[in-house]
């Protein structure tokens, strides 16, 4: 009868205060309500045209970057998520808070201890009375101790709160940093793809000033131009030569973070190669409402939860100011012979009750409630200080890709004159009105004007991605849409 009574009132007891820590102390969290904009720019943005157009309201997919459309691009970018240290050691620490916080809510359930306990005693003998005498005993004790604390104000309940908070947390910085990854990979693949064309070019440059300055010594030869003219040439030449080394460096440099990326060291380099010509200008591109963004950016998700925890945090030092109530009962069985520990009249038990109230710690636990609220505040903070530069995130790429259309018509016609040029000037070459160095000359400013046109048109597919980055990479969505 006895055991039974204990074993309801213990649960009861835990019954009760899981009811009671319903209704926790502290602030209740609430998310962060979306700023009241309609718009990431003062007037309404104009789709930059030139082969491209924004769709607001449109949501980001999945799987951002197949837009592209680079095979490769899609299969180094799996790859490296699947291989990337960054994201591993991410999602360990995602389980190290899952972990803390299902240890943290073992609070809720009784505390059960078992002890066993052996002595043997011989206790001093008194030489001048000789009916003491020195005999040994052993004693056994065998026991059970369940203690629980009752929630009552809500501590365990708003310190599991907490965790579980940051361990949301640490899922937002995991998708964030998935989301980095994937970018990196796209804006590197851009680069080098830019650098192997600019590459090529510089090359047929140098070509034709070589064939220039064979030409103009020619001329020195036959005594038609003086010597300055040809020197001028080869510093030309020369100048030429000197950008292919960087370009050629930057472009290993590029391969190597690639194979990084990707989870691979540098002498295992990927096999994928980029080209201009092999990655697609995305033709619409989403701009998720003002609303939405708050909820698609890692970034600010993450803000949120810091909120959360800290808000949490402030019932947990507000409960620790009041009384806390213990439960705790012992039972066991005791006796001088081991044989006889379960014998009738050997058992014992326990049962206790405790309040403890704090009165004064020198305003510890105060100042302690006091540290939690300004935190509290400065999570608050935070989060608008990072919603404000995901905002200024998205209007940059906006206004960006609108001046690189701007840019790539007119590197786009500026290539398509000097096109024009050169084929009138082959055309008087063959009617005997000009010269080969005319020719050279007007074939080495289509090659320049060609540079300048990958270097617009890279830098618009690398402005492309920063507008998905800036609208949140469309990491919440499970499928592409």
């Amino acid at each position: 009868m006895i055991r039974s009574w204990r074993t309801s009132a213990l649960c009861g007891s835990a019954l009760t205060a899981l009811q009671i820590a319903g209704c926790a102390v502290g602030p209740d969290f609430a998310p962060p309500a979306p700023p009241s904009v309609e718009r990431y720019t003062p007037q309404k943005t104009a789709s930059p045209g030139e082969g491209q157009r924004f769709r607001e309201g449109a949501e980001v997919p999945a799987r951002w970057w197949t837009v592209f459309a680079s095979p490769r691009l899609d299969e180094l970018i799996d790859e490296a998520i699947a291989a990337s240290p960054t994201l591993e050691a991410a999602e360990a620490a995602i389980h190290a808070a899952d972990f803390n916080a299902s240890a943290a809510a073992g609070a809720w359930f009784p505390q059960l201890a078992l002890t066993s306990g052996s002595t043997y005693n011989l206790s001093s003998g008194d030489a001048t009375n000789s009916t003491v005498l020195q005999t040994p005993f052993s004693y056994f004790t065998k026991q059970v101790q369940v203690s629980y604390t009752l929630d009552v104000w809500g501590a365990t309940q708003r310190q599991v709160e907490s965790l579980e908070a940051q361990r949301e947390s640490l899922t937002y910085l995991k998708q964030a940093a998935q989301m980095m990854l994937a970018a990196d990979i796209a804006h590197a693949a851009i680069e080098e793809a830019m650098l192997r064309d600019q590459i090529a070019a510089t090359r047929r440059i140098v070509a034709l000033e070589e064939e220039r300055l064979r030409l103009l010594e020619r001329q020195f030869a036959y005594g038609a131009i003086a010597s300055p003219e040809v020197l001028s040439q080869r510093t030309a030449l020369t100048q030429v030569l000197e950008t292919l080394p960087g370009l050629e460096s930057r472009l290993a440099q590029q391969r190597n973070r690639l194979t990084a990326l990707a989870g691979r060291y540098p002498s295992r380099e990927i096999e994928a190669t980029f080209e201009l010509s092999q990655l697609a200008l995305p033709r619409d591109l989403p701009v998720s409402l003002p609303s939405q963004l708050v909820k698609q950016r890692p970034d600010i998700r993450t803000a949120e939860a810091n909120i959360h925890a800290a808000s949490a945090l402030v019932g947990v030092a507000v409960a620790a100011r009041l009384p806390n109530v213990t439960l705790t009962a012992v039972g066991g069985t005791s006796a001088f012979q081991l044989a006889q520990l379960f014998a009738p009249g050997t058992g014992f038990y326990t049962l206790a009750g405790a309040v403890a109230q704090p009165a004064f710690d020198g305003f510890a636990l105060l100042d302690r409630q006091r540290a939690a609220e300004a935190l509290l505040q400065q999570a608050e903070a935070q989060y608008r200080d990072v919603a404000l530069k995901a905002f200024e995130n998205v209007a940059d790429s906006l206004r960006a890709l609108q001046s690189d259309a701007r840019a790539v018509a007119s590197a786009r016609a500026a290539e398509a004159t000097s096109k024009l040029y050169l084929d009138k000037v082959r055309w008087r070459l063959k009617q005997g009105d000009v010269s080969q160095l005319v020719v050279v000359d007007a074939q080495r400013a289509v090659l320049n004007a060609t540079k300048t046109r990958i270097e617009a048109e890279a830098q618009r597919l690398a402005d492309s991605v920063a507008l998905f980055v800036a609208l949140g990479g469309g990491w919440g969505k499970k499928e592409d849409r």
